[in-house]
């Protein structure tokens, strides 16, 4: 009888680091939800006094509150991250309630320009999904280079100017994809805005090291979120229309990360997962990285 393979341990829900970031207060973009509200959830069981921000008022107020409902501390602030002023006021929140800011993760996109909590439609909203560059449209393309790289910027830009003003240093971690390490098909505009990610990112590493503030990004491959599961039910709706029997998007194109592919269940990355390694990004045992891409993909790159 076949022995049943073994699997990779993925990591607890319930894991975390006691005490790692007490006393540091660390702004969380994008933590309604998905990997932002993982790493929200995390940081604030590791001490850290967390203001979460997000466009999603209702899902961001819900992770805030099961953040205190466990002890721990957090603020919400609703904003956009394409509004520089709003960013702005969250640092502001951050400086005012907790009196510093230590760090920062980057965690708002999107994948399409349709509103993050929008059900799929795709006649209603065909101008706003996925296409390669022949087909985009004007509004697709806007709409998802300015949450994605225009946000990361006016981020990036208000947590420096506080982290300069303080003189004590800090860490910023960018939510990238493999979309800005090697491109993907059928979507140009979150392909180009991850790439710009990863230009911030550098930008920012090789400005501010002699400040002794760090940055890094994360770049994953599927992983288990909303944003991703509305993807896959584009790709699957998009399929069907078409009539194609399977993935087309460019020849030889592979639909798994290795160790989805080991998997018995090819299961994606859990946001818990991605959130181990931004923390650890975030905080002082990353102490020598900087300016580095880290491919938390599964080995989707590899091969």
């Amino acid at each position: 009888m076949e022995q049943p393979k073994a699997t990779i341990k993925r990591v607890s829900e319930a894991y975390f680091a006691q005490g790692r970031f007490a006393g540091k207060v660390i702004l969380v973009t994008g933590a309604a939800r998905g990997i932002g509200a993982a790493v929200a959830t995390r940081l604030a069981r590791e001490g850290a006094k967390v203001v979460a921000f997000d466009i999603l008022g209702a899902e961001l107020a819900d992770t805030v509150a099961k953040i205190t409902a466990e002890g721990n501390v957090a603020l919400a602030h609703h904003g956009d991250v394409r509004v520089a002023a709003d960013i702005a006021a969250a640092v502001e929140l951050a400086v005012r309630e907790y009196g510093a800011l230590d760090g920062a993760c980057n965690a708002a996109g999107v994948m399409d320009g349709t509103p993050p909590d929008a059900d799929l439609d795709l006649d209603r909203d065909s101008s706003l999904y996925p296409s390669g560059a022949a087909t985009a449209t004007d509004e697709y393309w806007n709409v998802v280079m300015a949450v994605n790289a225009t946000g990361v910027f006016n981020s990036c830009r208000a947590e420096l100017q506080q982290l300069l003003k303080q003189g004590k240093g800090g860490a910023i971690v960018n939510i990238a994809s493999i979309a800005g390490l090697i491109g993907l098909p059928g979507n140009v505009a979150y392909s180009a805005s991850k790439y710009a990610v990863q230009g911030i990112t550098k930008s920012v590493a090789l400005s501010y090291s002699k400040d002794a503030i760090r940055c890094n990004s994360v770049n994953m491959a599927a992983t288990d979120t909303p944003m991703v599961a509305r993807a896959m039910e584009f790709v699957k709706e998009t399929m069907k229309r078409s009539g194609a029997s399977g993935f087309s998007g460019a020849p030889g194109t592979k639909n798994l990360s290795l160790l989805a592919a080991a998997d018995p269940d090819h299961r994606p990355a859990s946001v818990w997962e991605q959130a181990a390694v931004i923390l650890f990004l975030l905080s002082d045992e990353a102490s020598n990285i900087t300016g580095a891409d880290w491919a938390t993909d599964g080995g989707w790159t590899a091969y």
